[in-house]
C-alpha cells in the first residue's frame, strides 16, 4: 500500500478499533489508539512531503476506478500538491496536539471511547475531503465532516439543547451541501468530467464572466456559506459551542469551517474567471466578519467569545478571496488553526478549572492559578488581534493590504472589524485571568492548573502562534514569503486566464502606512479594554440588566428568532396543516374510497361464486351462447360489409 492511502487509513482503523471495541476494550486503551491514529496520519503526511519535494509535481494516485456509467468515469483518486500538502499538515498536526489534549479533558467522561472514535472518524473524512482529486470525492468528505460535526456537537444527548445544536448545523449544512452538489452537477454538465486537472484545464479557456463559471462558482459558494459559516448560514456555528471543547477546537477552529476556503482555493481559476460571484464573496465576508464581531463584544460565555470570533476571522478569510487574495486568504487559515486552536483549548483549560463554569463574569484573578493557560491564552489573544511579531500580524495585514488596494471602503470596515476584533479578545482576557476572582467559593478551591496532557499542546500551539507568520513576510522586509512561493503552482492557470493576477500596486510607504495604522488601532483597543477592565475594574451587567442597543447585539441582532418567523413557524404549521389535514382527509380518504370501491366490486363478485352445480353449467351455456351469437354477428357483419363495398364500387 502506498504513503498516500496510509494518511487517512490511520485514523479510519482508530475509528473502527474504538468505535466497535469501546464497550469491552480496556477505557486506558482507548485515547492511546485514538492519539496514534492520528499521530501516525501525521508522520505518514511528512513521509508522503519528502517524497513530494523531490520533484515538487503534482501526484494523482488512482486508488481504483469508482463509477463507470456511459459517459461517466470517475475514480478514486487522491491528488496530492501544494495546497492539499499543507492542509494535510493542519489537519494531522493539529489534529494530533487536539487528540493529546482530548486525552485529559475526557479522562473521567464516560463516553471517551465513543468520543475518539468520533474523532477519528472526523479526521478521516477532512482527509479525504483534501485528498481527493475530483469534486465528488471531495463531496464525501465534506459530508463526512458534518456529519461527524453532528455527533460530536450533540455528543453530550442527555441535555435536550445540545441534541437542538447538534440538528441545527446538520440542517444548515444540508443547505449550504444543496448548492455545493448543485454546483458539482454543473460542473460534469459543462465540463464533462468532474477531475481537478481536466477541469481547470477547460475552464482557463473560457472568459472572464462566462455565465456558466459564474453559475458554478456561485453555487459551490453556498456550499461554503454553510460550511464555513457565512451570513446567512453562520448561526449554527456559535450553538455548536455545545460540544465538548476540544470539539471546538478541532472542527469549529482548526479544519472543518476553513474546508469553504480550501474549496475556493482549489476553485481559483473559476472564481479568477466571475469577477461578479469574487465580489459577492467579498461582500459577504466585510458584513460577517463586521457583524459577527459586534456580537463578540457582548457575549459573557468564553466560548460563546470564540465562537463569534471565529466566525468573524472566517470572514477576513473569504474577504481575502473575494480581492483575489488566495495566498493571503489561505495564509490566514493557517495562523487562525494555531492561535484560535489554542485558544479553545486554553478556554477549556479555564472550564476545567472552573467546574465547568463558562461564564467570565464569574471568573477574574485566575493568572495566579493557572499561570501556563494565561499565558499561553495571551499570547493567542496578541496574535489574534494583530499585533507584531505574532502570527495573526502577517496574516492579517496582508489581506487588509489587498483590500485597500481593491475597496477602500470596504477596507475601512475591515479596519473596524479588526478594532473589535483586539478590544473583545482582550476584553475576554481581562475579565478572566486579572482583577478579583468573583466565583464561588467552592470553585476557588477547586482552581488548579491543567495536567501536562492539556498544557504541553497550549505550549506547542503557543510557539506556532509566535512565529507561524514568519512563513510570509510583508514584501517590505525584503524576506522571502515562504507560503507564497510554495503556493504559486497552484494558481497556473488563474495565470494563464487572467492578466495580471496576483499584482499588488502598492506603494512601500503605503504599505507602511498600512501596518503601522493597523498595529496602532490594535494597540487602542487593548489600551481601552485596559482602562475600562483593569483599571475601572467594570464587570458586565447580568442578563436581565442589559437593556437598549447593547441588549439587541447581545441577542445576536434576533437572528434566530426572525430565521424562525420566516423560515421555521412557516414549516411548522405547514406541517401540521399537512399532517392534520392533507394527509387523514384528503390522502387518506382518497385511498378510503379506492378501499371501499374495491371492496364493493369484490363482494359483487362474492355472489357470483354460488357453490352451486347448476348454476355454473347455465353460466357456462350461456357463455358459449353468446361467444356463438358474437362470432355469427362478425361473419354477417363481414357479409354485409363486402356486399356494400361490391355495390358502392359499381
Amino acid at each position: 500500500m502506498s504513503l498516500i492511502a496510509l494518511i487517512p487509513l490511520f485514523p479510519l482503523l482508530g475509528f473502527l478499533i474504538n468505535g466497535l471495541g469501546f464497550k469491552i476494550m480496556p477505557k486506558n486503551l482507548v485515547a492511546p489508539i485514538g492519539i496514534g491514529a492520528s499521530f501516525l496520519s501525521f508522520l505518514a503526511t511528512v513521509a508522503v512531503y519528502l517524497q513530494f519535494k523531490e520533484t515538487n509535481q503534482t501526484i494523482v494516485e488512482t486508488l481504483f476506478d469508482w463509477i463507470t456509467v456511459g459517459n461517466i468515469n470517475v475514480s478514486f483518486a487522491f491528488q496530492i500538491d501544494q495546497l492539499s500538502i499543507l492542509m494535510l499538515f493542519i489537519i494531522t498536526g493539529v489534529g494530533t496536539l487536539i487528540h493529546l489534549y482530548s486525552a485529559g479533558y475526557m479522562k473521567h467522561d464516560a463516553g471517551v471511547g465513543k468520543f475518539f472514535a468520533y474523532l477519528n472518524l472526523f479526521l478521516f473524512s477532512m482527509l479525504i475531503l483534501v485528498m481527493g482529486a475530483n469534486y465528488l470525492i471531495m463531496f464525501i468528505g465534506w459530508e463526512g465532516v458534518g456529519l461527524c460535526s453532528y455527533l460530536l456537537i450533540g455528543f453530550w444527548n442527555k441535555r435536550s439543547d445540545f441534541g437542538d445544536a447538534a440538528r441545527k448545523a446538520f440542517i444548515m449544512n444540508r443547505i449550504g451541501d444543496l448548492g455545493f452538489l448543485v454546483g458539482v452537477f454543473l460542473i460534469f454538465h459543462y465540463f464533462g468530467t468532474l477531475e481537478y486537472i481536466a477541469v481547470f484545464e477547460q475552464a482557463k479557456g473560457m472568459p472572464s464572466g462566462s455565465l456558466p463559471l459564474m453559475f458554478i462558482s456561485f453555487c459551490l459558494f453556498i456550499g461554503a456559506m454553510g460550511k464555513s459559516a457565512q451570513i446567512p448560514l453562520f448561526t449554527w456555528l456559535p450553538d455548536a459551542m455545545a460540544g465538548p471543547t476540544p470539539v471546538s477546537a478541532l472542527i469549529h477552529a482548526a479544519t472543518m469551517v476553513t474546508a469553504g476556503i480550501y474549496m475556493v482555493v482549489r476553485s481559483n481559476v473559476i472564481y479568477t474567471l466571475s469577477p461578479d460571484t469574487l465580489e459577492f464573496i467579498a461582500w459577504i465576508g466585510t458584513l460577517t466578519a463586521l457583524i459577527a464581531a459586534a456580537i463578540a463584544l457582548f457575549q459573557n460565555d468564553i466560548k460563546k467569545v470564540l465562537a463569534y470570533s471565529t466566525v468573524s476571522q472566517l470572514g477576513y478569510m473569504f474577504i481575502g478571496l473575494g480581492v483575489m487574495a488566495y495566498s493571503s486568504g489561505f495564509f490566514h487559515v493557517i495562523t487562525h488553526a494555531f492561535f484560535k486552536a489554542l485558544l479553545f483549548l486554553g478556554a477549556g483549560s479555564v472550564i476545567h478549572a472552573m467546574g465547568d463554569e463558562q461564564d467570565i463574569r464569574k471568573m477574574g484573578g485566575l493568572w495566579s492559578k493557572t499561570k501556563i493557560t494565561a499565558i499561553t491564552f495571551l499570547i493567542g489573544t496578541i496574535a489574534i488581534s494583530g499585533i507584531p511579531p505574532f502570527a495573526g500580524f502577517f496574516s492579517k495585514d496582508e489581506i487588509l493590504a489587498h483590500v485597500f488596494e481593491h475597496n477602500k471602503g470596504m477596507w475601512a470596515l475591515a479596519m473596524v472589524g479588526s478594532f473589535m476584533t483586539a478590544f473583545y479578545m482582550f476584553r475576554l482576557f481581562f475579565l478572566t485571568f486579572t482583577g478579583q476572582f468573583r466565583g464561588t467559593k467552592e470553585q476557588e478551591d477547586h482552581l488548579h492548573e491543567s495536567p501536562s496532557s492539556m498544557t504541553l499542546p497550549l505550549i506547542v500551539l503557543a510557539v506556532l502562534s509566535m512565529v507561524g507568520g514568519f512563513i510570509g513576510f510583508p514584501e517590505i522586509f525584503h524576506l522571502p514569503h515562504f507560503l507564497g512561493d510554495f503556493l504559486n503552482p497552484i494558481y497556473a492557470n488563474s495565470r494563464e486566464a487572467f492578466d495580471g493576477f496576483g499584482e499588488v500596486h502598492l506603494s512601500h510607504a503605503t504599505e507602511w502606512m498600512l501596518m503601522g495604522f493597523s498595529v496602532l488601532l490594535a494597540l487602542a483597543a487593548l489600551l481601552l479594554a485596559y482602562v475600562i477592565y483593569v483599571k475601572r475594574g467594570f464587570v458586565p451587567k447580568e442578563d436581565s440588566e442589559i437593556t437598549g442597543i447593547q441588549k439587541f447585539i447581545y441577542n445576536k441582532f434576533y437572528l434566530d428568532e426572525n430565521y424562525d418567523k420566516v423560515f421555521v413557524n412557516p414549516i411548522e404549521k405547514s406541517s401540521k396543516f399537512f399532517g392534520n389535514v392533507i394527509d387523514p382527509k384528503v390522502i387518506d380518504g382518497f385511498l378510503g374510497l379506492v378501499t371501499s370501491g374495491i371492496g364493493s366490486l369484490s363482494r359483487i363478485g362474492t355472489k357470483v361464486q354460488t357453490g352451486t352445480t347448476g348454476f355454473y353449467l347455465l353460466i357456462m351455456c350461456l357463455s358459449i351462447g353468446f361467444l356463438l351469437i358474437l362470432n355469427l354477428g362478425q361473419d354477417v357483419l363481414a357479409h354485409f360489409t363486402d356486399i356494400f363495398k361490391a355495390i358502392t364500387s359499381k
